[in-house]
């Protein structure tokens, strides 16, 4: 496979495997938090972390880093404190991240419109080994948070007051949440983007919903489709030269549209099996009781 001939496509690759891991495994707490968005905000306030790292000379990744957590832990404190005024709030942190990182970028020397766009929407072509080093560790991180903590994560995506109620750190954990979310996003943005990571936690999560029927199989499945796309876009993009992160999102959502085709008659199928077990049960003849001879 003359793919894999290629150094910078051999680097394209692993990203896009770490983040067709990592993506979905966060996104499926984040879904069922019903924050699905909170990773396009955190990919604004990354912009700030990668224009910090041009202006600084050094590695954007692990400036955007810790950037991103501090963002994170910003939104968190914004969300338990923030009350009435806390939507203008996270709005304003927001799209102040957006406005810092153009704007560093411009006072930076070594910043310009094409490095912009490549953090914007992701690069294959741009992934050095610095940045694979960057994202081995960061998704190492992330895979082992979302796995290893996963009955506890779980625990308080469904029912934070029972977690509470059960003696979770529940304010711990939600922290925990946040800065995963924010580490994953700074894994991500090589390949897909900024603008398009919170598109990869989302989209392969909603995609699994569809079809599978517990919290595990829905984990699994959307870790599986994340691989799929995320390797399948970046061969794509290298043969058709195309952008990657279009590219894996639009294969995701197209996916999405085909597992959700499949899903509705399956769902039908198994709507006509419950009833007519319900109805075999009804109509099957029972055990005589003194009750009946009474009636009788």
């Amino acid at each position: 496979m003359d793919i894999l001939d290629h150094a910078f496509m051999q680097r394209a690759l692993l990203a896009a495997l770490l983040v067709g891991v990592t993506a979905p495994a966060i996104g499926t707490y984040l879904v069922q938090r019903r924050q699905a968005l909170m990773g396009d905000g955190l990919g604004h306030v990354a912009l700030t972390g990668v224009g910090l790292g041009f202006l600084l000379n050094s590695s954007p990744v692990w400036m955007a880093t810790a950037v991103c957590i501090v963002g994170a832990v910003v939104m968190e404190l914004i969300r338990w404190y923030g009350r009435t005024r806390g939507d203008i709030a996270l709005a304003m942190l927001f799209y102040g991240g957006m406005a810092g990182g153009v704007m560093l970028m411009n006072l930076s020397d070594t910043g310009s419109s094409a490095n912009l766009s490549s953090y914007l929407f992701g690069s294959i072509a741009t992934v050095s080994e610095e940045d694979i080093v960057a994202i081995c560790v960061l998704a190492a991180f992330v895979i082992l948070t979302t796995v290893g903590l996963r009955r506890q994560l779980f625990a308080i995506c469904q029912d934070e007051e029972f977690a509470r109620v059960t003696g979770l750190p529940v304010r711990m954990l939600n922290l925990l949440v946040a800065v995963t979310a924010a580490v994953t996003v700074t894994v991500a943005m090589r390949v897909v983007g900024l603008l398009l990571v919170s598109a990869l936690m989302v989209i392969p999560v909603a995609a699994s919903q569809q079809i599978a029927r517990s919290f595990k199989a829905t984990f699994a499945l959307a870790v599986g489709i994340g691989v799929t796309v995320t390797v399948s876009g970046t061969a794509t993009s290298y043969y058709a030269d195309v952008p990657s992160g279009a590219t894996i999102v639009l294969i995701a959502i197209g996916l999405f549209g085909v597992l959700t085709a499949l899903a509705t008659p399956l769902a039908k199928r198994r709507a006509g099996k419950a009833v007519a077990a319900a109805e075999c049960t009804l109509d099957a003849p029972g055990e005589r009781t003194a009750a009946d001879d009474v009636r009788v």
